[in-house]
């Protein structure tokens, strides 16, 4: 099944009426995301990087956690 201009159009069209012009660069940046960490598992790869990133992750809910804590004493 070929698609042609115009479907390619029309789903174009339909991608930036529901994700809007603002979000749709981060909509395909996590798109982008999903299919690196797919292709990555389905080759079995397990880098120290994914790790590292999920850490910092942890850390940084943490640190926010924190923040969130420390201003409502104040507050």
């Amino acid at each position: 099944m070929k698609l042609g201009p115009w479907e390619i159009v029309a789903i174009l069209a339909v991608v930036l009426i529901i994700f809007g012009v603002g979000k749709l660069p981060q909509a395909m940046g996590q798109l982008g995301k999903g299919i690196r960490n797919f292709k990555k598992a389905a080759s079995g790869e397990d880098t120290d990087s994914e790790k590292s990133e999920s850490k910092k992750g942890k850390d940084t809910a943490k640190d926010s956690d924190s923040i969130n804590a420390s201003s409502t004493k104040q507050g």
